[in-house]
């Protein structure tokens, strides 16, 4: 129990306590503490009913049965693996930034679950990240099942085909994706490759609440230095089958 205590808190701060989320409302919804129904994000209750907490309760929760366990397990090893390197990588020392692309992210998640009926968010705002720290990294070459080899830039549609082959649907996987390409486009290729105006701005009120920090763990998924240079001029200042990747040259 001290070893997982520990791993436990080795997890950085905003990935521990996403990770801890989606285990324990998917408990607290299986053991019956509190019912299920309450959890999904249903728009007539949402809107019209003002059960407000819906959208955080949909964006944790998933109904965790003999043919949802293993969809619900990959899910949050995805969550585990690619929020931790993006927290620790490229948004490395700047939790309110990192924090803001969680915000902006499930924002645009929530808003397309009301208008498409969604009940289910956890996925969607898995994969939106997984998209992104894959476009930071996309010439890193990764590995997946059976030793097949390909670019990080691949990788969120390799998993979106995954998905559907162990649980039947591929909307969640493709709206966390068009999310996570959305954040992206805005906050990386439109103002540094293409020149254009900076849509996305963290605001103050994070950087109050999560300041930024020197030194903490580097390396995975850092973006090219131009990349690195706008984010930065907005705020101041063991190998697995799962997208474990090196950089080509590497071997």
């Amino acid at each position: 129990m001290s070893d997982l205590g520990d791993w436990f808190r080795s997890i950085p701060l905003i990935t521990r306590y996403w990770f801890a989320g989606s285990i324990a409302v998917p408990l607290i919804g299986k053991l019956g503490l509190v019912s299920p129904v309450y959890l999904f994000l249903w728009p007539d209750a949402f809107i019209n009913r003002f059960q407000i907490w819906r959208p955080i309760t949909a964006t944790f929760f998933f109904p965790v049965g003999p043919g949802t366990g293993f969809l619900y397990l990959v899910n949050l090893y995805f969550l585990y693996q690619y929020s931790s390197r993006l927290e620790t990588g490229a948004f490395d020392g700047r939790p309110a930034d990192y924090m803001f692309m969680l915000l902006f992210n499930w924002i645009c998640i929530v808003i397309t679950g009301l208008a498409m009926d969604m009940q289910l968010l956890m996925i969607p705002l898995i994969m939106s990240v997984l998209y992104v720290w894959a476009q930071l990294n996309r010439d890193m070459i990764v590995s997946f099942w059976f030793g097949t080899r390909f670019k990080a830039c691949y990788l969120p549609w390799v998993i979106l085909g995954f998905n559907y082959i162990i649980g039947g649907s591929v909307i969640n996987e493709l709206i966390g994706n068009l999310v996570g390409h959305l954040y992206f486009f805005l906050m990386f290729k439109y103002p540094v490759d293409l020149g254009g105006r900076n849509f996305l701005s963290t605001p103050q009120f994070l950087y109050r609440w999560l300041p930024n920090r020197r030194g903490g763990v580097s390396g995975f998924g850092v973006p090219p230095a131009s990349m690195r240079r706008a984010a930065e001029d907005q705020q101041g200042g063991g190998r697995h089958n799962w997208g474990q990747g090196f950089r080509l040259g590497d071997q």
